[in-house]
């Protein structure tokens, strides 16, 4: 029933004279501070479980929400993403105003690219797409495997992608399937498999971000799910992280390599901090009781540096560490990405992954033989910024 949401949105506001009109989630701004500067009741959020309370901390600033008016200028509906599956939908039921989690409503759609290069595979993407996301992702797809300096004018680029449709522009970043690069005439391959990462054509791992557990836990108390129903509440529920449980105190430690950009409270998380990672990663480290000293935003810190201490802050119902994992500000699994080594897929995986690889070179064959340009894309919902180290490539 919430595949048309978004339909049934529009079709309120056109059938009873509603307006409706598009905002940017501004930084610094809670759920709790949207609904006192927009006359709504606080009890809109006061009566949330934790866990929806902890979803609420997910809204990114910039991400753009929609809001249905009546012809008064009474708010009639709000939606509002978190990341690129799920949204906060607050409804006025007559009665009173009503906050639920839905499903992001989204068409999707494959796509191919195919360009001789000319500048730099970056710049060529964006020139013949205008879709500067694609081009960040193709960089961070190839940047462990490819060295871009051995690129000649002329050295062809084969792109294999999906993109989401929301209201008629595209929202969230595209994932690669499969994408080819020449050096000098020698074809280079990644392929997305297992869990979203990207592997060679022999199979193994390209992607060098992997994570160390951040604290020493006495059991997972909470796992990841993501756009669950719930069969006895019958609404969606999503936890997007892993609690660990832990003593008040126990340290923490940064997951990865990587520059602090949010030291503070966060909403429902309470004392949180935030470590930006390569490859367009970033973790979340929430409900801590304090900061290690010298703990600021802009420092950068090391894999197993001790950065804050196990806590019960923000709506929590006893000391434990949630850990969110992001990349391009889309929350997955940090258990699919906490690992000590690349991995290498190997028997009836390797198989699978073999067919699988073989039927998209096919695909890249016929591509390159009949060059189909992808439409120009116009406008852009939920843009994420490119990390520094992908603009130090793009330099090379």
């Amino acid at each position: 029933m919430f595949k048309f949401l978004i339909v049934l949105f529009l079709m309120v506001a056109s059938l009873l004279g509603s307006t409706m009109s598009e905002n940017n989630w501004q930084r610094g701004e809670t759920l709790l501070t949207f609904l006192e500067s927009n006359a709504l009741p606080l009890s809109i959020y006061y009566n949330l479980d934790r866990e929806e309370q902890e979803l609420a901390s997910e809204i990114v600033a910039g991400v753009k929400y929609q809001v249905l008016k009546s012809d008064e200028g009474k708010i009639e509906q709000v939606l509002i993403p978190i990341g690129e599956e799920l949204q906060l939908h607050i409804i006025d039921e007559g009665e009173g105003y009503k906050l639920t989690t839905t499903p992001i409503a989204y068409q999707d759609i494959d796509d191919v690219l195919t360009v001789e290069t000319t500048l730099s595979p970056y710049q060529d993407i964006i020139s013949t797409t205008n879709n500067s996301l694609l081009a960040h992702e193709f960089i961070q797809a190839f940047k462990n495997s490819v060295n871009f300096k051995l690129l000649r004018k002329g050295d062809r680029v084969v792109v294999f992608y999906k993109k989401r449709i929301r209201l008629g522009k595209q929202f969230g970043s595209p994932k690669i399937e499969a994408s080819m690069v020449e050096l000098r005439g020698r074809k280079n391959y990644v392929f997305r498999y297992n869990d979203g990462r990207y592997y060679d054509e022999s199979g193994k791992e390209v992607e060098g971000f992997f994570l160390a557990r951040p604290v020493n836990f006495t059991r997972i108390s909470s796992s990841f799910t993501y756009k669950r129903w719930h069969p006895v509440l019958h609404r969606y529920r999503a936890h997007l992280g892993i609690d660990y449980a832990a003593p008040t105190g126990t340290p923490i430690k940064a997951a990865g390599n990587g520059k602090v950009s949010h030291v503070g409270t966060k909403g429902g998380y309470g004392k949180t901090i935030i470590i930006n990672h390569q490859d367009g990663y970033k973790t979340l480290y929430a409900h801590m009781n304090g900061y290690r000293g010298g703990i600021r935003s802009g420092k950068w810190v090391k894999k197993g540096d001790v950065i804050g201490y196990v806590g019960n802050t923000g709506i929590s119902t006893g000391p434990h560490l949630h850990f969110g994992l992001y990349k391009s500000n889309k929350a997955i699994n940090p258990a699919s990405v906490v690992k000590v080594t690349k991995s290498k897929l190997k028997g009836k995986q390797k198989e699978e992954f073999i067919a699988h690889t073989n039927a998209f070179k096919q695909k890249m064959d016929t591509a390159l033989a009949d060059l189909k340009l992808p439409k120009k894309e116009s406008s852009f919902e939920y843009i994420v910024s490119l990390d520094n180290q992908t603009e130090n490539i793009i330099k090379q």
